[in-house]
């Protein structure tokens, strides 16, 4: 499997490491939104949202347990969105579950035009 995120969990790409542990690696978005945005990845390969399982869903969970410690970590302590894509039309560009961490100032209110 030739997957970008494996690569960085694996060292074989260098990464601006905000957190490590035996489950999870944060590391800083190259592109970022705002002033902390950090990509929160397992380090075991999940593809997306749907491929998350009773067998790994703790992942996930520790996941969400790590989130908060990150984003302050990353320079998010005001405040924080966690971001996920999943699949082609909702524009998952690495096909490996992660999650952007996007804060460190005051985001817009609405992310999507108003159609209601």
């Amino acid at each position: 499997m030739d997957c970008l995120f494996c690569s960085i969990v694996k060292g074989e790409i260098p990464s601006n490491k905000v957190y490590e542990d035996e489950t999870v690696l944060a590391f800083r978005d190259i592109a970022p939104e705002a002033p902390c945005h950090v990509l929160v990845v397992p380090k075991t390969h999940i593809g997306s949202v749907d491929g998350i399982t009773a067998e790994n869903s703790a992942v996930v969970a520790h996941i969400f347990e790590c989130i908060p410690k990150i984003a302050k970590l990353g320079g998010a302590g005001n405040g924080y969105r966690v971001i996920t894509n999943c699949g082609p039309d909702a524009c998952q560009s690495v096909p490996h579950l992660h999650f952007h961490v996007i804060g460190g100032t005051q985001l817009p209110a609405h992310c999507f035009p108003e159609n209601d």
